[in-house]
């Protein structure tokens, strides 16, 4: 499994319904997630709106972002999403994901 960690930026002024919205992620997205390879998906924010997301893949992020852009469901919830997000530039949240490089595990 490949360990993947993301960055995003949550705006500040959403920080609270952002953590409600995923207290009931959509069944069907965590279905298109789980097909798509998605497992031990994390999201940890800060109180600046500072979001890290972390999850493993058995292939790169590149092929799982591959995977979750050809489910339909994916489009529906990140255009739902879209508004707690700042820079996004017009695009979706997981076309903005700056991806960090692992410098350490602690097998």
């Amino acid at each position: 499994m490949r360990r993947v960690g993301f960055l995003l930026q949550v705006r500040q002024d959403t920080i609270e319904e952002y953590k409600a919205r995923h207290k009931n992620v959509w069944p069907e997205m965590l279905a298109a997630l789980r097909r798509a390879g998605w497992h031990n998906y994390s999201l940890f924010i800060r109180d600046d709106g500072l979001l890290f997301g972390y999850f493993e893949t058995p292939d790169s992020f590149q092929a799982a972002l591959a995977g979750m852009a050809s489910e339909e469901i994916n489009a529906k919830w990140q255009e739902f999403m879209a508004p707690y997000f700042e820079n996004l530039g017009g695009a979706h949240a997981d076309e903005s994901m700056i991806e960090l490089q692992e410098v350490f595990h602690l097998d």
